[in-house]
């Protein structure tokens, strides 16, 4: 917490450089900062995200942990007062995890740390043989001709690189989607891939691929285990040759859920701005950075907005949204929650201001974005309120706002986006250790301040984002 808060006093200083606010009212400035302070001493973010794991775990989409911790986000929102609380349902195919194991069968018998991908198909039930035909990189499967994997099982061992924006997840995650899809269209019966993590510890990532049609048993390997494989390739002991056992699959038809929440605004109501994270998890861990601490920071941001005197301008909704993470049966392959919501609000697509989530731990703001076109003096107003807690203005335009604000963002609608620190956000997404003991209440508190503080200002501007840039 010292460190987080020496951060802090040490970019108080630079407030002073930032021009002060011109065309934003300086009342609203005033109620930003005070929200900003608010939040620092004590923001509340950690005991909903301490309340959500404890109570329900792991939350899977179309699970009853999933739904229960639905219809608790609900009564929470309305303990909080926020109005129009609704939990919205829509149609799910949930998936389900049993058996999971991949052994090395020759030349070195062992087993291997590994967990199945989510949608994977399953195995027959004694599981599938084959040589491993081992690729260092991505580019080297897809490289392979067509059927000069037939019989064998894909490995690709690429690693991914550390980065405090996740820029290294981004190149390697298709490796994930795709490969089991890649993998059988050159004739392999299974695939397997080093987790998606940046770590050296001994679990493994889960994470969605690609369902439907054309695909094999896929797994993720630890990080250890894929260098183990190598080595054994490597050693002139002959052909490593694996078996995997997947007992997995979508279980019956199943539902999931969006909670919706707002404060709504005293002068231009119909004027909506948009912000929340997603309820799910997988089922490895309890879901604490992705995105209990998501959805923690956006309801607790408008929480002390609620509980303000007055009410902002404008309206800010906060979306719990559902089945973020599980892949579907084609045509929608993911995104589930976040793709009902635009769809059962298309007509008003055009009333709403802006759109962004929280989903990318529980790091801390380093970093604002704003759409191309951004009003100077808005843009000056927020980094008055922002640049104390060591934020920066990031002059490369958002485009996107976080995975669930995609299908809003496809009908027009603009994202910012408040970049949050993930330099070791992936050493443990979507593994066991996806825990509240690897969150830093400090820091939850440093993200909900930022989070108050823009809405407020957002909220109580008539600046446009739809605005053309000059």
């Amino acid at each position: 917490m010292s460190l987080i808060r020496s951060s802090l006093l040490a970019a108080a200083a630079l407030a002073l450089c930032v021009a002060p606010a011109t065309a934003q009212d300086a009342a609203a400035v005033r109620t930003a900062e005070a929200l900003r302070d608010r939040a620092l001493e004590g923001s509340g973010a950690y005991a909903i995200v301490e309340d959500l794991t404890t109570r329900f775990g792991a939350r899977p989409a179309g699970t009853e942990s999933e739904q229960a911790a639905a219809r608790w986000g609900a009564e929470q929102f309305r303990a909080w007062g926020f109005r129009n609380v609704a939990v919205e349902s829509f149609p799910l195919s949930a998936w389900r995890r049993g058996e999971e194991r991949v052994e090395v069968l020759s030349p070195a018998p062992q087993r291997l740390v590994v967990t199945a991908l989510g949608g994977s198909v399953a195995t027959p039930p004694g599981g599938v043989e084959g040589e491993a035909a081992i690729f260092r990189t991505w580019q080297d499967l897809l490289d392979a001709p067509v059927g000069s994997l037939a019989g064998k099982i894909a490995v690709v061992l690429q690693d991914t690189p550390r980065a405090q924006d996740g820029a290294g997840y981004g190149s390697t995650s298709a490796i994930r989607f795709q490969g089991p899809t890649e993998a059988a269209q050159r004739g392999a019966v299974g695939f397997l891939l080093r987790s998606l993590g940046t770590h050296d510890h001994r679990f493994a990532h889960t994470g969605a691929t690609r369902v439907g049609e054309g695909t094999i048993p896929a797994f993720a390997v630890s990080p250890p285990d894929a260098e183990q494989l190598l080595r054994l390739r490597d050693a002139g002991l002959g052909p490593v040759r694996l078996r995997l056992v997947a007992d997995v699959g979508f279980l019956a038809p199943s539902t999931s859920q969006n909670v919706v929440g707002e404060v709504v605004g005293d002068e231009r109501q119909d004027e909506v701005i948009v912000i929340g994270g997603h309820l799910d998890s997988w089922d490895l861990g309890t879901g604490a950075i992705d995105d209990g601490a998501g959805v923690a920071i956006t309801a607790a941001a408008l929480k002390l907005i609620a509980d303000l005197p007055e009410r902002p301008a404008r309206t800010i909704r906060v979306v719990w949204w559902g089945a973020e993470e599980v892949s579907q049966p084609p045509p929608a392959q993911g995104l589930a929650g976040a793709r009902h919501y635009a769809e059962t609000r298309r007509e008003q697509a055009a009333s709403h201001v802006a759109v962004s989530e929280s989903d990318f731990g529980a790091g801390p703001v380093y970093a604002l974005a704003l759409p191309a076109g951004t009003d100077p003096a808005f843009r000056a107003a927020a980094m008055r309120v922002l640049t104390p807690l060591g934020i920066y203005f990031d002059g490369e335009p958002a485009r996107s706002g976080g995975p669930d604000t995609g299908p809003l963002v496809a009908l027009g609608v603009p994202a910012f986006r408040l970049a949050q620190d993930g330099t070791d956000y992936f050493d443990t997404h979507h593994t066991v250790d996806d825990v509240i003991d690897r969150i830093e209440p400090a820091s939850l508190d440093q993200n909900v301040a930022a989070w108050a503080a823009f809405l407020w200002l957002l909220a109580e501007s008539d600046v446009s984002f739809r605005l053309p840039a000059p």
